[in-house]
């Protein structure tokens, strides 16, 4: 006979919401290797095999940890892109994207798969969530970007060069920053006050 499967917990159990935020919690402060079934039992005062109840192995409680900040992610991203300044908020959103929990989730991509490929389906996700919210306000406010780029370039281009400057600002480094913060806050204001730049750019 097959074995029936393991009853899991319900999705919203007071119980598993309490593992999760000990689990980001215990993430946030000492980082992902300090999240273990009998460190997270311990911290909720339950038996480990309550965590197992509710979540069948270590990873499938880091999974539902990111399943349930991304989704929030995604809804806040999606209502600040629906502002008044989209270009604006679209840098914001992009310069300011490290976070220690992003970082722990990044780190342990790098020795769990499944971590690695549930992480890289949000971020596609986030960044199909940006581009199509970035496209209809920029249809709606009329602001029109220079030959050539799409808001999904745009969007591409905000997040590489916000993730930089975050990446050398968190080690210590910050030769130019404020000459490259400076043109965007310029290019930012050119295009979002209704005067964009000419081609000759003036």
């Amino acid at each position: 006979m097959t074995a029936a499967p393991r009853r899991m917990g319900t999705e919203n159990s007071k119980t598993r919401l309490l593992l999760l935020d000990i689990a980001e919690r215990l993430m946030l402060e000492e980082g992902y290797a300090a999240v273990g079934v009998r460190r997270v039992a311990r911290e909720a005062e339950v038996a480990p095999a309550l965590v197992l109840y509710y979540f069948r192995a270590l990873d499938d409680l880091f999974l539902a940890v990111l399943r349930r900040r991304a989704e929030q992610e995604l809804e806040r991203v999606v209502r600040a892109l629906d502002g008044p300044q989209p270009l604006r908020t679209l840098w914001k959103l992009n310069s300011h994207p490290g976070n220690a929990l992003t970082t722990e989730f990044t780190a342990l991509a790098n020795h769990r798969k499944s971590i690695r490929a549930e992480l890289t389906a949000h971020a596609e996700r986030y960044r199909e969530a940006q581009v199509e919210a970035l496209t209809r306000r920029l249809a709606e406010t009329g602001v029109e970007l220079p030959p050539g780029m799409s808001p999904a370039v745009l969007q591409i281009l905000a997040n590489a060069l916000g993730r930089t400057l975050t990446m050398e600002t968190t080690m210590g480094m910050s030769t130019r920053h404020a000459e490259t913060r400076a043109f965007v806050e310029n290019l930012l204001g050119r295009y979002e006050n209704g005067s964009a730049p000419t081609e000759s750019g003036e």
